[in-house]
């Protein structure tokens, strides 16, 4: 009994100095990120003389909005908003609607070698779709339309959510199914009645992981968005310029696209988890 009590506080000990350990290793590999984003935040409220002074000046000396009004004063970032919006609703609503159905397909009737079809498109290097993409959509006279850039972002978002989507179709009960079939359910009554219901936190996850692939998607919308369907980072890219880099309202920018994305995140993020995890485990 003296030998428990005694091992107690080398016990307890260890436990919290592997607990500090472990947010060590998180705080060294999250640190280089932090400093990133805490710079790009810095460039933006300093002045352009703080921002090339040599040796750097890591924190300004007053939080000037400057960079921000210039954004809004010599670029339509709201119109960038709102094409950023329209692609991402758009892309993401036809994911959903092509890819889930397609990925109940696959696992109701034990069609993986398509998912593999699926994987492998996702692997092929972006460009591969980008440059027959392009002359397709100049060929049918679509260039630098909304109808291009929202079909292209959709191509990068369809494997996401067919692979996600494929898992939590196959953590769905067959009995359930089953059932539905013995009361008159066919296919598409199971799929509408049973298999959607039971996988909402699947259509979440491949929603919003669509969306954020398409907000954040910069080789297809730098071909094939004109100046009236210019989406948010193709905005940031149009403004270095090769005399001189004006860091300020170029950070500024950067911060309001990458903002959103941010926030979205970790507003959901116990969801993104959760969902994830209810897609990955069996039984």
């Amino acid at each position: 009994m003296a030998s428990r009590e005694g091992g107690r506080p080398f016990t307890l000990l260890y436990g919290i100095a592997g607990k500090g350990a472990f947010w060590l290793v998180i705080l060294a590999l999250m640190l280089p990120a932090l400093f990133f984003f805490f710079w790009m935040i810095s460039l933006s409220f300093k002045s352009q003389v703080e921002n090339t002074a040599y040796p750097p000046v890591f924190v300004p000396s007053s939080l000037g909005l400057e960079s921000y009004a210039e954004v809004f004063r010599k670029h339509p970032f709201p119109q960038y908003a709102r094409n950023s919006t329209i692609a991402g609703f758009g892309a993401t609503g036809i994911a959903l609607l092509i890819g889930v159905p397609a990925a109940y397909g696959i696992v109701k009737w034990r069609r993986y070698e398509m998912a593999l079809l699926i994987l492998l498109a996702r692997l092929v290097p972006p460009m591969s779709f980008l440059i027959p993409w392009f002359a397709a959509t100049r060929s049918l006279g679509l260039s630098n339309s909304y109808i291009a850039l929202i079909l292209g972002h959709m191509v990068a978002g369809l494997p996401l959510v067919v692979w996600i989507m494929i898992g939590f179709f196959e953590d769905l009960n067959p009995e359930l199914e089953d059932a539905s079939s013995v009361d008159g359910c066919g296919p598409y009554g199971s799929f509408f009645r049973i298999a959607l219901p039971l996988t909402l936190p699947g259509l979440v996850v491949s929603a919003i992981m669509a969306f954020i692939t398409s907000w954040n998607d910069f080789m297809f919308s730098v071909v094939l968005s004109g100046p009236k369907t210019r989406t948010l980072p193709v905005a940031v890219y149009n403004m270095l310029s090769f005399e001189t880099v004006n860091w300020g309202p170029l950070a500024a920018a950067t911060i309001m696209v990458t903002l959103p994305a941010v926030l979205l995140t970790l507003f959901i993020q116990r969801y993104i988890v959760s969902g994830l995890t209810a897609g990955a485990i069996k039984g």
